[in-house]
C-alpha cells in the first residue's frame, strides 16, 4: 500500500510541476492577470478540472511560482553579503552571482520582475513577504560585519534593503542584457559593480 501511494504522490508531484514549468512558458510574454486556466491546462494535456487538484486559483500557481522562483534563492543571498574578504572581493562576487543566477533562470527573474508591482495581489504579496525576509537575512549577515559596529537595528535593515533592491535592479539589468554583446553584458556587470560600490562607500561614511 505504501508503495502504492508513493508512486502516486510521485506523479501528483509530477503533475504539479507540469502545471507551474507551463505556467512559466506562458508567463514569458504575458502577465500573470491575463493567464487562463485553460491556456495552463492545455499546455499541459489535462482536463481544467485537474488543475484544482493542485491549486485553488491561477492566483494561487502565481504565489507557488513566487516560492519557486525565490525559495531557493536564500543561501545565495546571505552568500553575495558574507564578510569574507574585502569590499571589493564580496561585490564582484555578488555581481558574478546575479550573473550567474539570471543566465540559469532568467524567466524565473522574468516572472518576479514583472509581478512584483503586478495586478495580482497574492503574488504581490508573496514577493514582498521573500523579499522582507532576504532582507532580514542580510541583516544578519551585516551585523557580524565589525562596520556594524554602532549601528542601530533600523539602519542595519535600511541597509540590508538597499542591497536586496540593488540586487533585483542588477538582475533585471542582466536579463535586458541576455542577448546582447560580449561588450554589453560587461558594461552590464561594470554598472552594476558601480552601483553596490556606491552603497559600500555610503555604508562605512554614515556614521560619520
Amino acid at each position: 500500500m505504501s508503495h502504492t501511494l508513493g508512486i502516486r504522490q510521485a506523479q501528483k508531484q509530477k503533475t504539479r510541476q507540469a502545471f507551474l514549468d507551463a505556467a512559466l512558458a506562458l508567463l514569458e510574454e504575458q502577465s500573470l492577470s491575463s493567464l487562463g486556466l485553460r491556456e495552463v491546462t492545455r499546455a499541459v494535456g489535462v482536463a481544467p478540472t485537474a488543475f484544482y487538484r493542485h491549486f485553488r486559483s491561477t492566483a494561487d500557481l502565481g504565489v507557488a511560482l513566487v516560492d519557486e522562483a525565490l525559495g531557493s534563492l536564500h543561501p545565495m543571498v546571505k552568500t553575495t553579503v558574507s564578510t569574507a574578504g574585502d569590499s571589493e572581493e564580496r561585490i564582484t562576487r555578488a555581481v558574478e552571482l546575479i550573473a550567474r543566477h539570471v543566465e540559469a533562470y532568467p524567466a524565473h527573474v522574468r516572472f518576479i520582475a514583472r509581478e512584483r508591482h503586478g495586478g495580482v495581489q497574492p503574488v504581490r504579496e508573496a514577493i514582498r513577504d521573500q523579499l522582507a525576509r532576504f532582507a532580514d537575512e542580510v541583516k544578519a549577515e551585516l551585523a557580524k560585519d565589525p562596520q556594524a559596529d554602532g549601528w542601530s537595528d533600523d539602519d542595519l535593515l535600511m541597509l540590508a534593503h538597499l542591497y536586496v533592491d540593488q540586487m533585483l535592479i542588477t538582475a533585471s539589468l542582466f536579463l535586458e542584457a541576455l542577448e546582447a554583446s560580449q561588450d554589453e553584458r560587461e558594461q552590464v556587470a561594470q554598472l552594476a559593480t558601480r552601483q553596490m560600490r556606491l552603497i559600500s562607500i555610503g555604508r562605512r561614511h554614515w556614521l560619520d
